[in-house]
């Protein structure tokens, strides 16, 4: 990579955009960025900021990276930056905002939107303090941003509000040292005026590792590469279920890689899972594939960093992946081609010539006498040969005369003989 080279007394910025949500794919991409300042000797990073929040394991490991950097650190707020923004916000040296900007309502919730746990929420709260104190600006507001009961009613829009700070309010309180409606201006209030501006982008890999991390999209492509596999094996050949299933899986390997998530261990750790679940074809006993199938599951929720979460993935991804073979099977098994040779469609009936015993089809007939009687299964006699059987549906009694109507395997059925017919 090319570093920007600018004469000594030029300044150089280096201008850092944070948009939408804050989770682990920005981490990569803020790292690479911070890195290319300090290689480029930049005089200040300016975070250009618009993001409704995000996940607080993402902003903590965000905000290690802010405060491991010596250069100075500006964030602009040019619209939001709420919750996880906010706390990412304090943890830079100077904030400037837009007229119209915005910042706090820092509430944590869950993966399921409602409000966390006290335990997570007092942590939360503290964090929020701490980063307020760090650069001398009262921690109050910023409590106020994550605690509803804090009493400044001056600056809540009603009772039982988190706090967000407007521009106007932001200076009254001392969390911004000024607002500007440009980035020129910025540079300007910040005594940067003629500097090089140097803006970095998110590559295609990291757009890409930010979409496949993300904590609603992991659940979608686990549930995807488990289906897809648990359909190939059972299918003649490789074909779209694999494909799928492979994709799916070395997307979720990939972008928590170049996220920085997964480490080198877990990739050794699935391609040892892999190895023994081959040699599970050759090795009888069972034991080598399910030590290999425990090793595959690993790996996957060590690659997401959130060992709790990514254990919930794949209880997740598990249960659609037995949902969605039930469903295949029971409505569409005999539709898809490929799944002919997983579903066992005939059917062992006697019209098709199964039966279990050898078909004594010369009895039908012929006069036999009831040796108990049939209610409706019992044991009749015929040429000195004892024999079970089931009466037509009616009460046969003991020492009757009965005729053999229909014989099906092992299965003779009878009726009790009319007057007239020949007898033994």
């Amino acid at each position: 990579m090319v570093v920007p080279s600018f004469s000594a007394d030029t300044q150089t910025v280096y201008k850092v955009p944070i948009y939408e949500e804050v989770e682990d794919g920005l981490y990569a991409f803020l790292k690479r960025s911070i890195k290319e300042a300090e290689e480029a000797e930049a005089d200040a990073i300016i975070f250009d900021i618009n993001t409704p929040g995000g996940f607080v394991d993402s902003a903590e490991k965000i905000v290690n990276l802010l405060d491991s950097t010596p250069i100075r650190k500006i964030a602009y707020i040019n619209s939001q930056a709420l919750s996880a923004g906010a706390y990412l916000a304090l943890h830079t040296d100077e904030i400037y905002m837009s007229p119209n900007g915005s910042m706090g309502a820092a509430a944590v919730i869950d993966s399921a939107g409602n409000a966390a746990d006290m335990k997570a929420t007092s942590a939360w709260k503290a964090k929020m303090r701490n980063a307020a104190e760090r650069t001398g600006k009262e921690p109050i507001y910023a409590q106020a941003m994550a605690d509803e009961s804090v009493d400044l009613p001056e600056y809540r829009a009603g009772e039982g509000q988190l706090l967000t700070l407007s521009a106007r309010e932001a200076i009254e309180v001392g969390y911004s040292e000024g607002t500007v409606a440009t980035f020129d201006e910025l540079l300007k209030k910040s005594n940067l005026t003629g500097a090089k501006v140097v803006e970095t982008k998110e590559a295609f890999v990291e757009t890409l590792a930010r979409i496949v991390t993300n904590p609603v999209v992991v659940p979608i492509l686990l549930s995807l590469a488990s289906l897809g596999l648990i359909l190939e094996l059972y299918s003649p050949g490789f074909g779209v279920p694999g494909t799928v299933g492979l994709l799916s899986l070395g997307l979720f390997f990939y972008g928590h890689l170049v996220a920085g998530l997964a480490g080198y261990e877990t990739f050794v750790l699935l391609a040892l899972g892999i190895l023994l679940v081959i040699a599970e074809f050759f090795i009888p006993g069972g034991i080598i594939g399910i030590l290999g199938l425990v090793a595959i599951l690993f790996s996957i929720i060590l690659a997401g960093g959130n060992l709790f979460y990514m254990s919930v993935a794949v209880l997740i991804a598990i249960t659609v992946a037995i949902i969605g073979m039930v469903i295949i099977v029971k409505f569409f098994g005999k539709k898809v081609r490929l799944l002919n040779k997983m579903i066992l469609t005939d059917a062992t009936t006697t019209e098709k010539g199964y039966v279990s015993n050898h078909n004594r089809l010369d009895l039908v007939g012929k006069i036999a006498e009831t040796m108990t009687p049939l209610r409706p299964s019992g044991t009749i006699r015929i040429e000195n040969e004892r024999i079970d059987a089931v009466s037509d549906g009616s009460f046969i009694g003991k020492d009757k005369q009965v005729v053999i109507i229909k014989v099906e395997g092992s299965r003779i059925v009878v009726r009790e003989a009319r007057e007239g017919e020949a007898t033994q």
